[in-house]
């Protein structure tokens, strides 16, 4: 396991696979590395449902261990939703400009609001949400999963904030903190985001099995 190759085209998630993987000596690769392999669906029920698929389809076709993500936005105002469908909110092919902007028409169109002051400069806080994120690696040589997931808790403000992270990130303003999650450095956000508690839990089951090797 010298190499992991995350089942994912997202480049913002590849650099934060890397990071979080470089100091046990693991080379990351990516989906973009491998052109051949078609985008996987995901149609499951839940975070972990797509994540398993992606893994073990991407898994099989290549032979190596794979780690798959899925993860996104769930908004108490909109009963959870996006959910599963964040990456594909505003619909099949959209970015994240778009899916930003109907989250917060959403919110806006059925008065959203926290019953809190607005920030210092002057955005509203629209409703309390969690970040998500389901983590699956398999191991095609023994057909086996390991999984992992987190949460991080937040508010969606009515403009965004920082030109860091990527997705729903600008929107996502962690109160205890004072700032979104575009304005984290790539180690703050390690240490407290939805992707780096679900690693957090995965690292070190990854640490003992190369030890065991």
């Amino acid at each position: 396991m010298k190499t992991i190759v995350i089942a994912t085209k997202n480049a913002g998630k590849v650099k934060e696979f890397a990071h979080a993987f470089e100091k046990l000596g693991i080379e990351v690769k990516s989906l973009l590395d491998f052109p051949q392999i078609p985008d996987i669906p995901e149609d499951g029920d839940t975070f972990i449902d797509n994540a398993k698929q992606k893994a073990e389809t991407a898994g099989k076709a290549l032979n190596v261990a794979v780690l798959a993500d899925d993860s996104g936005l769930a908004v108490d105002a909109l009963a959870g939703a996006p959910g599963v469908y964040s990456a594909r909110y505003a619909g099949e092919g959209a970015n994240d400009e778009r899916n930003n902007s109907k989250l917060i028409a959403e919110l806006q169109k059925i008065g959203a609001a926290v019953d809190e002051s607005p920030l210092a400069d002057g955005s509203r806080l629209l409703s309390e949400a969690q970040f998500c994120c389901a983590l699956a690696l398999y191991d095609p040589s023994n057909e086996q999963f390991i999984v992992a997931e987190g949460k991080v808790a937040g508010v969606i403000t009515d403009r965004p904030h920082g030109n860091g992270g990527f997705g729903y990130d600008p929107y996502f303003y962690v109160p205890q903190l004072a700032c979104s999650m575009a304005e984290l450095t790539k180690e703050e956000k390690g240490k407290i985001s939805h992707r780096g508690e679900a690693l957090k839990q995965l690292i070190p089951i990854v640490e003992e099995l190369l030890q065991k090797r």
